[in-house]
């Protein structure tokens, strides 16, 4: 069994995602312990917003719960733009599973992710030149890699490019222009120390060591009808598909707007819109939930704002439940997941990178699609008629 450990859990379903397109047996869980059959097994532990303290100590316990269980190999996710407190959780790990040295190759090529000469571009513009410097939990103040680990870990942080002299300890950030740097560092590291970075890393770490096994793909027998995208990111893909959405007729609800200046919901207010939604959902189609306030100053009430949504998102769903569930944002999938009592999560395809498809175990007629704020759907997720 291979163990996974990320920080929030889209990044987890972006591990299972691939891992599932390789063949792997993949399942999600937030509490609980894995199935016996299970080949790729991937922890959540919603650090992403915690402090270096904080998650370095949930990942300590990750790493162990997953050597308990049977892990062979650990590998840490992390977020392809380095947000969250990357340093100091690879950190954590290397001192409990004893690892003389870490591996961290973020960059993600194939979404225009890449590290060059020390410095992390966005397509071609520096990180700290892009929408993630306006990031609301996590700007990006500089494209520094090095800065961008964060702090909080015992291990110094290096920066090699392919081909340059190793350390022999600490975390070494290997850089990553293309698909061919990533199969460099994939074949190139020492077999005993820790691997981590983004999915990107990860496919080229495991390709073509699974095909030929089956896949579970997605169940071709009928869902309930309806559809309910839950979309708290506030990411330049999420306005555009929200807007795509609206123009095209579905119906667009969102948390009420004195929320942004008060910071509170009163439950009436929350319980008016989940009886709007459901009533939404009730019709068939396509209903999408947003958070749709004016920017919020306030950084406790923007991380708080995926909560809210989620809250209302499944009281909606107590009042009529639909057989597809969409979630944006890693905050927000994991505080729904959390609210409909979601725990174990199998993986079932892959839409699109970082798309992944779910069937909750305690709920197998419900298919839930997450993914990260920053990506985008795929067309065909777009222009579905719900």
């Amino acid at each position: 069994m291979i163990g996974v450990i990320a920080d929030d859990l889209t990044g987890a379903a972006e591990i299972g995602a691939v891992g599932a397109r390789l063949g792997m047996r993949a399942e999600l869980l937030l509490d609980g312990d894995p199935s016996a059959d299970a080949d790729l097994v991937c922890l959540d532990t919603d650090t992403r917003l915690e402090g270096a303290d904080e998650a370095a100590q949930r990942t300590r316990h990750a790493a162990a719960r997953l050597v308990a269980c049977g892990a062979e190999s650990i590998y840490k996710k992390t977020d392809s733009l380095l947000r969250g407190s990357p340093a100091a959780e690879i950190s954590a790990m290397l001192d409990q599973l004893g690892a003389p040295a870490a591996l961290l190759v973020p960059a993600n090529p194939a979404l225009g992710r890449t590290i060059v000469s020390g410095r992390y571009l966005v397509g071609d513009r520096p990180i700290h030149e892009s929408e993630f410097a306006m990031d609301p939990s996590h700007p990006r103040a500089s494209d520094v890699v090095t800065a961008l680990a964060g702090e909080g870990g015992t291990q110094r942080v290096h920066f090699r490019a392919p081909g340059d002299p190793m350390p022999g300890s600490g975390i070494i950030i290997g850089g990553a222009a293309d698909k061919e740097d990533l199969h460099h560092w994939a074949t190139t590291h020492p077999d005993d120390w820790l691997m981590a970075g983004a999915a990107g890393f990860f496919e080229a770490l495991h390709c073509g060591r699974w095909q030929g096994r089956p896949q579970h793909g997605e169940d071709s027998a009928p869902l309930p009808p309806g559809e309910l995208f839950v979309c708290g990111s506030t990411s330049d893909a999420a306005h555009a598909f929200i807007a795509a959405q609206r123009s095209a007729g579905r119906p667009v609800l969102a948390l009420p707007e004195a929320l942004a200046e008060s910071g509170k919901i009163s439950p009436e207010e929350s319980a008016e819109l989940a009886r709007r939604t459901a009533a939404e959902i009730g019709t068939g189609g396509r209903v999408i939930l947003q958070i749709g306030l004016p920017r919020v100053a306030d950084p406790a009430l923007s991380v708080r704002l995926p909560g809210i949504l989620a809250a209302v998102a499944a009281e909606a769903l107590a009042l009529q439940p639909v057989g597809q569930v969409f979630a944006e944002g890693g905050a927000t999938a994991v505080a729904l997941a959390r609210q409909m009592g979601w725990n174990r999560l199998q993986v079932l395809a892959e839409r699109a990178p970082g798309v992944a498809v779910l069937a909750p175990a305690e709920d197998p007629s419900v298919r839930f699609t997450i993914k990260p704020g920053s990506y985008s759907w795929p067309e065909e997720v777009i222009r579905s008629h719900g």
